[in-house]
């Protein structure tokens, strides 16, 4: 999987590989995470997962040769266990950063045991319990997505509302695949208006409320992306909808914050503290 960031301010582009012997989600997470320090250069990425026998290690190293060839300076992120596949990675024409090694020879001095050598340990199902318990939220973000059902609204740990496209959705899935929270989310639209009240269907669970909203600009480039010169996505429209979500808000005390420069975990980890979910 290749993915190209663009950046006007860029000096720069490097090439990025995350590899993995699993599914290449940690590699990726924490890679982007440290990149993330540095916005002025432009990233090529490249996600490569299931790397666990020297043959596929070599075909890697072959794929950043190439990017090496490009005069792309590879950085390889790693999280590979096997010792012969790592050794066939330190090959490669790049700079190798293994998010892994260190830390568990630390563990494993602190631990007083050696770390398993079953690959994907990281992304194994472990806590049975857990991972049912996020399989069940997730199928309930999707029911209750974009107000499209009411049935056991009660057990919501959060009713995300917002007006479209200022990011319901893809924070309700966040918290139930990363926390396992019951989510629902429901779209403020022309009918929920003139009201003093929320709409009904959320109006009984007040407390669990979380609103969202954005700048009225970034909310009309969104929706042209959608609807091209349409009165939904025009400046006007977009401006009275956020001012009303927003009045709304305030008189019936629903916290909000505004996405528009905000990541999905960092609209989620608002949400959590402001409504007291956090363990």
């Amino acid at each position: 999987m290749c993915s190209t960031e663009p950046n006007l301010c860029a000096t720069q582009l490097r090439a990025v590989f995350f590899v993995s012997d699993s599914t290449g989600i940690t590699a990726e997470t924490l890679g982007s995470a440290l990149l993330a320090n540095f916005p002025g250069v432009g990233f090529r990425r490249h996600t490569i997962p299931f790397v666990d026998t020297a043959e596929g290690a070599a075909n890697v190293v072959r794929e950043i040769a190439a990017a090496d060839a490009e005069g792309l300076a590879p950085i390889v992120f790693t999280t590979t266990k096997d010792a012969v596949v790592s050794r066939v990675l330190a090959e490669a024409p790049a700079t190798r950063i293994d998010l892994l090694g260190g830390h568990l020879t630390e563990l494993e001095a602190t631990l007083g045991t050696t770390a398993s050598e079953q690959l994907g340990q990281y992304h194994t199902v472990g806590d049975t319990e857990t991972y049912f318990a996020r399989m069940r939220a997730i199928e309930y973000a999707i029911e209750h997505d974009d107000g499209q059902s009411s049935r056991a609204l009660d057990l919501a740990d959060v009713i995300v509302i917002a007006p479209s496209r200022c990011g319901k959705t893809p924070t309700t899935m966040y918290l139930a695949l990363q926390y396992g929270l019951l989510v629902a989310n429901y779209p403020l639209t022309d009918d929920d208006f003139p009201t003093d009240g929320l709409p009904p269907m959320v109006a009984p669970y007040t407390s669990r409320c979380f609103g969202l909203t954005t700048t009225p600009l970034r909310l009309s480039q969104v929706r042209h992306e959608r609807r091209p010169d349409s009165r939904y996505a025009s400046l006007a429209q977009c401006s009275l909808e956020l001012r009303r979500a927003e009045d709304l808000y305030r008189r019936n005390r629903v916290p909000f914050l505004n996405s528009s420069t905000k990541s999905v975990e960092e609209i989620s980890a608002v949400i959590l503290q402001t409504l007291k979910l956090r363990n």
